[in-house]
């Protein structure tokens, strides 16, 4: 795969057994849903991730490779399958940070349900402006509830961000219409990306690749997977991850800084000696893969040394709040914020909880964290509140310091 074609990623998101997994199977021919229990359960937990590149074949495109003077690889995807399920909310925004694109999945016999609404809201709370909808399991419903849930799917975005986005009906079982949407994917319009800046890569997974008893000079160092955001990084740099390990010292909880050289750097299938912002990747690192083992350096920053602000556990913001709780059956007013509440802020690829402690006039928010972040002034946040032992997202906010 050339480095020449154009790369974006596109998240899968809608709600919970709406068929995301098995939609993008069929797409690209690769489950997402590799956790033992997501298998058992049938939902996927952490996110997941597939990619396919989409070949123009004359006037044809198609996500199969095929061989020949008039086919060439037209454009780089690289999905992030996030979970439906209302309590990995947070799973999802984590997902919403790395996107620039969504495909938003709706069941047709099952219509809008509470987190189609709070996923699609999420979307918006992160800026993502370009969107496709997939009217789902056609094959389940007659044609005339088919055309009530496209009317409904046209009135539920009537007047907002998505108004003008396709609306393709799929049977994702039979494969009818998989051809349209690969079509919709290759006309998302390609974000301007700033490869001469210094580098940022949000880290959204981190592994330990190595199988059980391999021998020590065959072992792999530690894996990142995630989003080069802006800049390149090469084999060879010397990266540093912040804001690192978590570890614990005479009872006090605090974060160690890491680091690391990159080793190897992985797209998709391929290895690759540099990467630009683009598609997903994953970067294997000198770090001894037990650092990096069961996703614990999610969340995570990584830039060359020095360049990373420091970790901090008071974050400043001018929050938008909706006016209603989305995601519920009933509705429900969204009260103003109140010093000394608790809110889940998630800030890129990060969770963290924060304690309301000033509100000033100009509706300015300072919080203290329980998890601290590197802060980057001007990114936005998705703002949750603890509502009936659930996580539900009440707005977004603008960090200012």
């Amino acid at each position: 795969m050339s480095n020449q074609i154009p790369e974006i990623n596109v998240g899968i998101v809608g709600h919970i057994d709406h068929g995301k997994t098995s939609f993008l199977s069929k797409l690209t021919g690769k489950f997402t849903d590799t956790h033992s229990e997501e298998l058992k359960r049938g939902i996927t937990i952490k996110l997941g991730y597939a990619d396919m590149t989409i070949y123009k074949c004359g006037n044809d495109l198609t996500n199969k490779e095929v061989k020949g003077e008039n086919c060439i690889p037209f454009r780089y995807v690289s999905f992030i399958d996030a979970p439906g399920h209302e309590m990995l909310m947070a799973t999802m925004l984590s997902g919403a940070a790395i996107i620039d694109a969504a495909i938003l999945l709706i069941a047709a016999n099952e219509g809008i349900k509470p987190q189609t609404k709070e996923h699609f809201t999420a979307l918006q709370a992160k800026k993502i402006k370009n969107i496709i909808i997939v009217q789902n399991k056609i094959d389940l419903v007659t044609r005339e509830k088919a055309l009530e849930n496209y009317n409904e799917i046209k009135k539920f975005i009537n007047g907002t961000f998505a108004e003008s986005a396709p609306i393709i009906p799929v049977s994702t079982l039979q494969e009818i219409n998989i051809d349209k949407v690969i079509e919709e994917i290759a006309k998302l319009p390609i974000p301007k990306r700033s490869p001469e800046s210094e580098p940022l890569f949000l880290v959204a997974r981190s592994f330990d690749i190595n199988k059980p008893g391999t021998k020590i000079d065959n072992l792999k160092g530690g894996v990142l997977g995630g989003i080069l955001k802006k800049g390149k990084l090469k084999i060879g740099d010397e990266i540093e991850i912040k804001p690192g390990l978590s570890m614990k010292k005479a009872n006090q909880q605090f974060y160690q800084p890491l680091t690391t050289k990159i080793l190897s750097l992985h797209k998709g299938k391929d290895s690759v000696n540099s990467v630009e912002p683009g598609a997903s990747i994953s970067i294997e690192t000198s770090l001894d893969p037990f650092l990096t083992k069961a996703d614990s350096l999610t969340g995570c920053l990584v830039s060359k040394k020095g360049i990373l602000p420091e970790i901090t556990y008071k974050i400043k913001i001018k929050p938008e709040i909706f006016k209603e709780l989305i995601g519920v059956e009933e509705k429900q007013k969204i009260e103003p914020l109140k010093v000394k509440e608790m809110l889940m802020l998630s800030v890129n690829t990060t969770i963290t909880v924060g304690s309301v402690e000033k509100i000033e006039k100009t509706g300015e928010t300072e919080l203290s964290l329980n998890i601290p972040v590197i802060a980057l002034k001007g990114d936005n946040l998705g703002i949750a509140r603890n509502v009936k032992g659930h996580w539900r997202l009440i707005g977004w906010g603008e960090i200012t310091g």
